[in-house]
């Protein structure tokens, strides 16, 4: 599973005129069943999207693919972990850790 922080690097005027570009890019990765989870970080200086199902090279393509990316209007850093306890609703993307 993948942590995506996303950090804006424009104004907010620059980053509402893209909003729903960033809109429709979401949806079609929640299609994919690529995310699971995503919104705003308090104070909205970014945000935060929860990724499954891809290798990091992957996940990290898909960032650059935002309109946001595209139009330089923010930053990703990609966190990967290992979703070994999940709550019930969540229970189909709960993963084994390695072995020691």
């Amino acid at each position: 599973m993948f942590v995506l922080e996303l950090t804006y690097t424009a104004p907010l005027d620059r980053i509402d005129a893209v909003l729903p570009e960033h809109v429709d890019w979401l949806k079609a990765h929640y299609a994919a069943g690529t995310f699971l989870a995503s919104g705003r970080k308090v104070p909205r200086d970014g945000g935060v999207i929860l990724a499954v199902g891809v290798d990091r090279a992957a996940v990290e393509e898909i960032t650059r693919t935002d309109p946001f990316t595209l139009a330089g209007l923010a930053a990703y850093t990609v966190t990967e972990f290992v979703a070994s306890t999940t709550a019930p609703a969540l229970d189909a993307y709960r993963e084994q850790l390695p072995a020691s």
